[in-house]
């Protein structure tokens, strides 16, 4: 068996004296495994590096085998995703995320989404917005996504503030104001009505709904704790975004 694909390089183990088993995020397949050989030569190891794009040919006798990856490059962005830290820790945290994924369950919307992310994590006022969205696809994908598009109360798509905890649907202020101190908030950037970009308010906001169901949803049914890397990248980004906005006040 045989096929070609574009993939995002997520990470590569020792197999062996030489070789290297690759995950990759393919467009038309997945999140998928095969062995690369000669993997740790010189040549070769620059090219295996997280959030670089390649294309992968896969062969294999049986479908359920590990396989073979034939890799050529296309995009070696990982020398410039070593520059941040909302790089380094960003592009740690996605492969993290897409690991909640079956293998080899096809996702094309994810990775044309993590194309663009990793071309954007440089950029502090947008790299958090793009995380978050991000994770509220995966979470999404899961089975488990957010409605935030009107009120669950009344169906109003109007000055949406608040997020239910147990349903996960969008509440407007009114609404929800009697319980308001049990509301998750819903940022500004999130509501398709407001057209704003975050601000380190509306993105530590967004940081706290995401975290909170994918901790109900994902980790806590599974027993798994986060990866550290999401942390990372949250104090990374609110930093960014903080250093971003200090300047401005500064300029203007």
């Amino acid at each position: 068996m045989q096929w070609h694909d574009r993939a995002i390089i997520l990470g590569v183990r020792r197999h062996g004296e030489t070789s290297v088993i690759a995950e990759v995020m393919t467009r038309e397949r997945g999140r998928h495994l095969g062995m690369v050989r000669s993997g740790r030569s010189r040549a070769m190891q620059p090219v295996l590096q997280p959030g670089n794009e390649v294309e992968v040919t896969w062969r294999a006798r049986l479908d359920e085998h590990l396989g073979e990856f034939r890799v050529e490059p296309l995009t070696l962005r990982a020398a410039r995703l070593m520059e941040t830290a909302t790089a380094v820790y960003g592009v740690q945290a996605m492969g993290a995320l897409l690991r909640l994924l079956p293998e080899r369950d096809p996702h094309p919307h994810l990775f044309e989404a993590l194309e663009v992310i990793l071309d954007n994590l440089h950029n502090p006022t947008d790299a958090g917005e793009l995380f978050v969205r991000f994770e509220l696809a995966v979470l999404n994908d899961l089975g488990f996504g957010l409605d935030l598009t009107e009120c669950a109360a009344t169906g109003s798509r109007s000055d949406l503030a608040y997020v239910s905890p147990k349903s996960g649907r969008a509440v407007s202020r009114s609404a929800g104001a009697p319980w308001a101190d049990k509301m998750l908030a819903l940022p500004s950037f999130l509501n398709s009505e407001e057209n704003h970009a975050a601000d380190l308010d509306s993105l530590n906001a967004a940081f706290r709904l995401t975290a909170f169901f994918l901790h109900r949803h994902v980790y806590e049914p599974r027993g798994v704790e986060p990866a550290a890397a999401r942390e990372g990248f949250v104090q990374a980004a609110l930093k960014a975004l903080k250093a971003v906005s200090a300047q401005d006040e500064l300029s203007s």
